[in-house]
């Protein structure tokens, strides 16, 4: 049984950093493209960012280029996704899933979220 848990989330100052993390357990998690996603209220969710398996190979949504960094730790099959210089527009639900829609890989396997709240 895939299990994926995402972490790190919390109120924040804009201009400030955030690392959030995601652990993924039942798949062999070096194998698979990974995705962050995000979902502020009223709005649809969205892909933030996107990493291969053997994390070289990237992609960022507009809104994250040059603030946010993805990575993964595949020794121990997590996930990460450092956030900087944060936006009240960053305010969201962020979620991982396996997979990548940028790449055209079926996601699945969503964890339950981590909430990310950017004050003013």
């Amino acid at each position: 049984q895939v299990q994926v848990a995402e972490s790190g989330g919390g109120l924040v100052q804009a201009g400030k950093s955030l690392t959030l993390s995601c652990t993924v357990s039942g798949l062999a998690f070096s194998g698979y493209a990974m995705a962050w996603f995000r979902q502020a209220s009223g709005k649809e969710r969205e892909v933030v960012s996107c990493i291969n398996g053997d994390a070289d190979g990237w992609h960022y949504a507009k809104s994250a280029e040059g603030r946010f960094t993805i990575s993964r730790d595949n020794a121990k099959d997590t996930l990460y996704l450092q956030m900087n210089s944060l936006k009240v527009e960053d305010t969201a639900l962020y979620y991982c899933a396996v997979g990548c829609p940028a790449w055209r890989l079926p996601t699945r396997y969503w964890g339950q979220g981590t909430q990310v709240t950017v004050s003013s």
